[in-house]
């Protein structure tokens, strides 16, 4: 891990827990934005009267943007530090916001798409430095149980973003009969989100945060002469986060289409029990956080990704209460392993942390690529199972259903890489001793 700028040998160490404390703050804060673009679809269906696949780029903008700029985050971490990055990525983060202003002015989706992306890209920067300077304050030995406290946090504070935004921004537009009028029911909205983030960078400019300090070394390379992309477990946690991201989102989206497949009849309903599956990440991730005192966090990994597979195979081969229980009790699975493949994939890399995590967050990406991959597989396996059986291919009928349950196959996948992360793909290589 980056060494810590603090004293020599015999003064007492620092206390973390109040740069602990506001930087779990901000894991909040994208936890929020991330979740509230989520909602962004439906709105942005309803104004531009979009279908399903040109409204998805409103996800496919966000998640992008870790695509570009996750490196070049890290990259700015190591000529500014991690909380300058982090002031200067919430800074990025009101351009984003106050961009939803214009956009919602000239009802331009192309607009909102760049709105979208310029706030995703103060997001990804904020990403790369929180998480490993969180798994920086403190003992690398519980660096990962650190990792799972603050994005327990992010959990919550993502769970509270769909109401937000069934509150201030899909509530009943029957009296704005207009697409303008409906764009600028954004404006709000953003405008309080854009204030809010220019007093937190202020504030956190004005903070006093413990320095990270970085030994210096030839630009790309470690120490030892590698490059960062020459770190096995640290490539293999990228991709552990792009299955794991994908998964999450993925289960996330079909959610409500499927528990009501499945005979829940009350869309009220069906968007509780998607908000149980957030809350089970939350709690997952305070309970996993105090367990990995005695459980090591990749055998965690190894048990929560084969439970993923297990509750899958239950839904995708049961049908009604089980099926539905099923999945929503994925959230449990998935709880801990964005954290843990975080902190284990930066394990080890001392001056490179900072390249390491901006590798590690390039997987977020997953998020954009494996719900379309799942939608596309869903819809192929349905329409083909609707023409086999004379049946009509609608949303919610039985087609529908079987379509989506054959799907769980990419989400196992993923499961099953996370499982085999834990077991081995975890492990620091070493470099070879000439």
């Amino acid at each position: 891990m980056a060494t810590r700028s603090t004293s020599a040998a015999g003064r007492s160490e620092p206390s973390y827990l109040v740069p602990f404390i506001i930087v779990t703050a901000l894991f909040g804060i994208f936890g929020f934005l991330t979740s509230l673009n989520n909602q962004l679809v439906n709105k942005l269906k309803e104004v531009f009267n979009l279908p399903h696949g040109p409204a998805m780029l409103a996800t496919a903008a966000w998640f992008f943007a870790y695509l570009v700029f996750s490196v070049p985050s890290g990259k700015l971490i190591e000529k500014v530090g991690y909380k300058n990055t982090m002031v200067i990525s919430l800074f990025i983060m009101v351009v984003g916001a106050l961009l939803f202003v214009p956009a919602a002015h000239l009802v331009s989706f192309n607009l909102t798409l760049f709105a979208i992306f310029v706030l995703a890209t103060g997001v990804t920067a904020l990403q790369t430095s929180a998480n490993p300077y969180v798994s920086i304050l403190g003992p690398e030995h519980s660096a990962a149980a650190r990792l799972n406290l603050a994005q327990a946090f992010n959990s919550g504070a993502s769970a509270i973003a769909p109401w937000v935004a069934a509150t201030f921004i899909l509530a009943d537009t029957s009296k704005a009969s207009t697409p303008a009028s409906q764009a600028h029911m954004l404006q709000g909205p953003y405008v309080l989100i854009a204030g809010a983030l220019l007093v937190l960078g202020f504030a956190v400019m004005f903070l006093h945060l413990p320095a990270i300090a970085s030994p210096g070394h030839p630009e790309g390379t470690s120490s030892e002469g590698r490059g960062i992309w020459s770190y096995k477990h640290t490539v293999l946690g990228m991709v552990g986060i792009f299955f794991y991201v994908g998964i999450e989102i993925a289960l996330a989206s079909i959610g409500i289409q499927y528990f009501r497949a499945q005979g829940i009849g009350s869309l009220e309903t069906a968007g509780l029990l998607v908000l149980l599956y957030y809350l089970g990440i939350m709690i997952g991730r305070f309970v996993g956080s105090f367990l990995m005192k005695w459980i090591a966090s990749q055998h965690m990994l190894v048990v929560l990704g084969l439970l993923g597979v297990v509750l899958l195979l239950v839904s995708m081969f049961s049908g009604g209460q089980v099926a539905v229980w099923s999945l929503v009790l994925c959230g449990l699975a998935n709880s801990v392993m964005y954290p843990t493949i975080f902190a284990l994939g930066i394990a080890e890399l001392g001056p490179m942390t900072s390249e390491g995590s901006g590798v590690i967050t390039i997987g977020n990406v997953g998020g954009a690529v494996i719900p379309f991959l799942f939608g596309w597989l869903a819809d192929a396996i349905g329409e083909h199972y609707a023409a086999a059986h004379s049946l009509l291919y609608v949303s919610g009928g039985v087609a529908d259903k079987i379509g989506i349950q054959y799907a769980f196959i990419i989400p196992i996948v993923g499961y099953l890489f996370v499982t085999y992360y834990g077991l081995s793909g975890y492990k620091p290589t070493r470099a070879a001793k000439g």
